[in-house]
């Protein structure tokens, strides 16, 4: 099943990803929200581990479109597509933070601009809303 997902991150004026399609391994109208994260990893695992990383001797330079610059400015992160570290990613252990840091408060979920604020809260997928993802920080400074 095809999902529209966008991410952005709070004070940025430009998202972080916009309106991007994901296809998940789910076949109901009706989904969980703890079950929808781990299809999302599930899938975002895969496609991460699918990728060849390439090694020094073989690195061929991957320079970001002009569009895609004023993005690596605004997140502070520059990447070029070539993935340096052999290491697989764990699905399972991917899972399992992405439950953690949602229960944490490191990120909203938010189904047609309403926030999922449960793991068990269920989702109608036939309505085809977009999902925002939105990347929570904490505040620098002292606790007073």
């Amino acid at each position: 099943m095809e999902i529209k997902v966008s991410v952005k991150q709070l004070g940025r004026k430009h998202p972080v990803l916009s309106e991007h399609i994901l296809d998940i391994t789910h076949q109901e109208n009706t989904i969980s929200l703890k079950n929808l994260l781990q299809r999302i990893v599930e899938q975002q695992v895969e496609a991460f581990n699918s990728k060849s990383f390439e090694l020094e001797d073989k690195d061929i330079t991957k320079t970001p479109q002009e569009n895609y610059l004023n993005i690596l400015t605004d997140t502070g992160k520059s990447g070029f597509g070539s993935i340096y570290n052999e290491k697989k990613a764990d699905p399972e252990k991917a899972k399992v933070n992405v439950l953690q840091a949602y229960e944490d408060g490191l990120f909203a979920v938010f189904y047609n601009d309403e926030q999922l604020e449960s793991l068990t809260q269920t989702i109608d997928l036939s309505l085809k809303y977009p999902f925002t993802f939105i990347r929570l920080t904490f505040l620098a400074g002292s606790y007073w």
